[in-house]
């Protein structure tokens, strides 16, 4: 008995033994050197020149929009006759009609009104922020920055172009995907959005020739005459957005009842391509400016700053939003944080895509439009970086 229990031990200890991994490395195996501490060389790498391309291609592609701005504006530096007003693009038609009516058509076919059913009985979100970038920011920007910058030597056209990016509505895509990425209200997010552009094309034109001093016929005549002027202004802008805004909207609502189903199997790169037409658009602009030359080089230093006026704006409004929101100074209670992020980008945010074709409606021919929409143009950058 005792010798069938010392055999069981015994055999219990070879299965161990068996078990236990080798000790001793393996024929062809390869020990990796230590250092002088004795730890293990780590095995990372610094990256290849083909990882860090592969990584600089998709920083490009991630911020295409913003890298075909700055090549639209230099080409448009390099070759301004193509695009210019006589020029074998025809802006005139290619961009004045078509370019904009197929954004807005897109737009039309792209808003989906039942996500927006559950975020319309938010009224306190919606008024605060409609009343904030459609009412507030443009008095401020008119009555209170505007004066003080031109006062003290910035060019007049450019702050004009600070009062014109002051009165657009909030973009439909920026602040929608920003609002979802910090964990906000997304629903709300996209009523403002969607709302905000409906209603800044009814109240961005009123605001852009009341406001705006563009040095038109309006700018020179008082009294009577002044007003006739700017309701002739207003007739002919909202005539031109009836025909490239209003109907293309509608027709891209009408057709996307029938097109649900294909657009939400296919989905197709609506956004890409208004924003390639966007890019057509900035184009052919500055291919009028740099033609007529408007911009000379003494007003390089005025463009930088004008970028760092943009740029602490925008870090007022936020600041602004953000006490109006998440504080008792004005509110007895604040906002739930769904609702404050969804305001900080919501409110503060300015529309690209619908600006620069109701600015080109509004103002057409000037002489300086590349300096009025040259605010603009820094605005839509770094409100994506901030």
């Amino acid at each position: 008995k005792v010798t069938r229990v010392a055999r069981r031990c015994s055999d219990h200890q070879r299965l161990q033994i068996m078990a236990t991994p080798a000790l001793t490395p393996r024929r062809g195996a390869y020990l990796e050197p230590k250092d002088e501490d004795d730890s293990p060389r780590s095995s990372t790498h610094a990256p290849s020149p083909a990882m860090a391309l592969k990584h600089f291609l998709a920083v490009l592609r991630k911020n295409w929009m913003l890298v075909g701005v700055v090549l639209s504006i230099a080409g448009a530096r390099a070759a301004p006759a193509v695009g210019a007003r006589d020029g074998p693009l025809y802006p005139d038609i290619t961009v004045k009609y078509l370019a904009v009516a197929l954004i807005f058509f897109l737009s039309g076919l792209g808003l989906r009104p039942r996500q927006l059913a559950g975020a319309v009985a938010n009224v306190p979100l919606h008024s605060l922020i409609q009343g904030f970038t459609l009412v507030a920011v443009p008095m401020f920007v008119r009555y209170l920055v505007a004066p003080f910058l031109y006062r003290a030597g910035l060019d007049r056209w450019l702050c004009e172009g600070l009062v014109a990016v002051a009165c657009l509505p909030p973009p439909v895509s920026s602040a929608v995907i920003l609002t979802k990425a910090a964990g906000g209200n997304e629903a709300a997010a996209i009523f403002n959005s969607a709302f905000g552009s409906l209603l800044g094309v009814l109240v961005t034109p009123i605001e852009l020739v009341a406001l705006v001093d563009a040095g038109g016929a309006s700018s020179n005549t008082t009294g009577a005459g002044a007003s006739d002027a700017m309701l002739a202004t207003l007739g002919r802008v909202f005539r031109q957005l009836f025909v490239t805004v209003v109907i293309p909207l509608f027709c891209g609502q009408v057709a996307r009842p029938r097109l649900e189903a294909w657009l939400d199997r296919a989905k197709p790169p609506l956004s890409e391509i208004g924003q390639a037409t966007l890019l057509l658009i900035i184009f052919t602009t500055f291919c009028d400016t740099f033609s007529g030359k408007s911009v000379e080089s003494s007003r390089r230093g005025a463009l930088a700053v004008t970028g760092f006026v943009v740029l602490s704006l925008q870090l007022v409004f936020l600041g602004a939003v953000f006490i109006l929101t998440a504080t008792t100074k004005i509110l007895r209670r604040p906002l739930p944080p769904g609702d404050v992020i969804c305001a900080l980008f919501c409110a503060s945010h300015k529309s690209l895509t619908l600006g620069i074709p109701v600015m080109k409606i509004v103002f057409p021919d000037h002489p300086r439009f590349g300096l009025l929409s040259a605010p603009l143009l820094m605005y839509h950058p770094i409100q994506i970086v901030l």
